[in-house]
């Protein structure tokens, strides 16, 4: 076998592992990202009042507290968020299974 063929397929090698490298930490890095969006919707699901002082309350005089409308929007937009992650975490795990298979 000719030495340039030799190199050719070493070069070839590195960049295949390179690839599968790139592809494992970009597919970690969507299952993280996947992970804090599902801890932030279900920290909203169960505290859907959290940022009602800071965002609505400044609104009314005297002390209010938020409707049961904001509290239920808050509680979907938290099932919405839950949805959501999850779609990225199994997007993570497929991209990491195709990276090392």
């Amino acid at each position: 076998m000719p030495s340039n063929v030799l190199d050719t397929d070493i070069q070839k090698f590195k960049h295949i592992r390179e690839l599968i490298i790139i592809g494992t930490f970009s597919a970690i890095f969507i299952l993280l990202f996947g992970i804090a969006i599902n801890a932030f919707a279900l920290y909203v699901r169960r505290n859907p009042t959290f940022t009602w002082q800071s965002s609505e309350s400044w609104k009314m005089k005297g002390d209010g507290e938020p409707s049961d409308a904001y509290i239920s929007s808050m509680r979907f937009r938290g099932a919405v968020g839950l949805w959501i992650g999850s779609f990225v975490m199994v997007m993570g795990i497929l991209t990491l299974w195709s990276a090392l298979s």
